[in-house]
């Protein structure tokens, strides 16, 4: 059977890309499978105490934490579109200063909003000394989507998302680079019922067998075309 060199190679091309492509998913599902072992291990551990000296969030992310000190709350901002069990509202994030003088982000837990008035916060408590809380080390206060920049400008209290390092800039406080999920209980009238961080393992697996059944799928398609080709050839 003649095999015709332009069409082969493309097939082959297209085997070569998705096969490559059905691997990365599938090394992303082993990162991510270890990633849950770790968060499963970090849960069980003793918490780690937060202070001014700096540290990466690499070295401390998902890990428990423990911060003393005082809330600030003229720097509150308050993030939206954060429902919870189907019932829109906000998360509190707020900066700790720490008893030795640094300071670090705390998403303190959720407040319903107002069904009327979309900018009306309903009411808490923010303790006025100092408080000791307990929480998750996370990379932010959760994201949500937004189009450009708009719902997160600084000076804004209402926002969808809340950069660390920026705004670390905004307000001049040397933030430690991580947020603090708080867990721990102070009697404020917010929600700390926090979901569960997911690895989408299963999206990588899933997306592992799409790439290798498109392989499968243009080497069927090679074979058949090259047979009909044949056969052309014959009669």
């Amino acid at each position: 059977m003649k095999i015709r060199l332009i069409p082969a190679l493309a097939v082959l091309v297209v085997m070569a890309i998705t096969i490559r492509l059905g691997f990365w998913q599938l090394d992303r599902a082993h990162q991510r499978e270890a990633l849950a072992a770790r968060i499963a291990r970090y849960e069980h551990a003793p918490p780690a105490t937060v202070s001014s000296a700096p540290v990466s969030l690499k070295a401390v992310e998902f890990h428990r934490m423990r911060a003393k000190g005082r809330f600030l709350p003229r720097y509150v901002v308050y993030l939206d579109n954060r429902p919870y069990r189907d019932q829109p509202g906000f998360y509190v994030v707020m900066p700790l200063q720490l008893a030795d003088g640094g300071y670090v982000l705390v998403n303190r837990g959720w407040l319903p909003r107002n069904a009327d008035v979309r900018t009306a916060i309903a009411p808490y408590k923010t303790p006025s000394g100092d408080v000791t809380i307990e929480g998750i080390a996370r990379a932010d206060a959760s994201r949500a989507f937004e189009l450009g920049h708009g719902g997160s400008a600084p000076h804004q209290a209402i926002r969808q998302n809340v950069d660390v390092p920026a705004y670390a800039a905004e307000t001049g406080l040397p933030l430690q680079p991580f947020v603090i999920q708080q867990t721990s209980d102070l009697d404020d009238g917010l929600v700390r019922d926090w979901p569960a961080p997911t690895t989408g393992v299963e999206r990588n697996y899933g997306y592992m067998v799409q790439w290798w059944a498109m392989a499968a799928a243009a080497l069927a398609f090679g074979l058949y075309a090259a047979r009909r080709a044949a056969k052309k050839t014959v009669s």
